[in-house]
């Protein structure tokens, strides 16, 4: 329940920030549905997948043609975006549906990101190409803050109860053991497809708040060091773990403003939190908050 009064505590906080602050803390709140559609598949369904900056990058897109081609606002946008992303996961889960596993899914799912990073270079009457298109941001900092807390809201309840589910028990149950879980009726392709899919809506919903909030969409905005970050975020935060996603946002978009009058520190910053976490904490920095307080265990989680 506390949990749950977090959005609430957030409300007043604009009132406190400059805007420069404002746009930060916009940043971490479209993070954490990409941190937790990434976190579907590599932490609650076990599969080295590394199509995420796809799914980032055409949610994004779509949301900003939509509203430079069709004029529409950004809030109707939102749907398509995660659409689009939802059906890029589909497409991404077909190595796995033929058995590709480990660094080899890894590989082709990372050639899917470099693949639309092409598209997005190469279709210059839509996208703009390596120049890049500008997208209208009609609305304040401020205002779209209050949009986005509300849609993570939504986005973080929504599949709290899904992996609260037959749907969650069922990843678990693939990540632990794929063929003990086929053995036992459990329809694993069915499965594997449906989280990419689930996991590319909710990145494609954060690549049109990212679209809303930068203003202008180039193709090196979901290079591979963008993959990097986003690997980062559920790293640190937590493997499998919906609250570590949050935490993993909350970081890994914190940490390099520590840095900021060091330019090219960035990377170093995401590796040396990696190596730290992967070290001392295997479970991520969400590992600690049970030992404050039982409401963050998380049911659905397990060893």
């Amino acid at each position: 329940m506390i949990r749950w009064l977090l959005p609430i505590a957030l409300l007043p906080v604009p009132l406190l920030l400059n805007p420069y602050q404002q746009y930060v803390l916009n940043t971490v709140l479209l993070y954490v549905p990409v941190g937790i559609g990434f976190n579907l598949v590599v932490g609650n369904l076990g599969l080295l997948a590394f199509s995420n900056v796809a799914y980032f990058g055409l949610g994004a897109y779509t949301s900003g043609i939509l509203m430079v081609a069709f004029g529409l606002p950004w809030w109707l946008t939102v749907v398509p975006a995660g659409l689009v992303g939802g059906i890029a996961g589909a497409i991404a889960s077909i190595p796995a549906l033929r058995g590709v596993r480990l660094f080899y899914l890894a590989i082709m799912t990372l050639a899917f990101g470099e693949l639309m990073r092409w598209t997005y270079i190469r279709w210059e009457t839509l996208t703009g190409g390596s120049m890049g298109m500008a997208v209208p941001t009609d609305t304040t900092d401020r205002s779209r803050f209050y949009l986005f807390l509300a849609l993570v809201t939504l986005i973080v309840f929504a599949t709290d109860r899904g992996l609260r589910s037959r749907f969650g028990r069922a990843f678990l149950a693939i990540r632990d053991n794929e063929v003990a879980a086929a053995a036992m009726g459990i329809p694993t392709d069915r499965y594997i497809v449906l989280a990419f899919a689930w996991g590319g809506v909710l990145v494609g919903i954060g690549g049109a708040m990212f679209a809303i909030s930068v203003g202008h969409l180039t193709p090196v905005s979901f290079d591979l060091s963008e993959l990097v970050r986003q690997f980062a975020m559920i790293m640190v935060g937590g493997l499998g773990s919906l609250t570590g996603a949050m935490i993993g946002a909350l970081m890994i978009t914190l940490a390099p403003q520590v840095f900021i009058s060091f330019p090219g520190f960035e990377e170093l910053v995401f590796g040396v939190l990696i190596m730290l976490v992967i070290l001392f904490l295997p479970r991520g920095l969400a590992s600690l908050l049970p030992r404050v307080s039982p409401v963050f265990i998380e049911r659905y989680y397990r060893e």
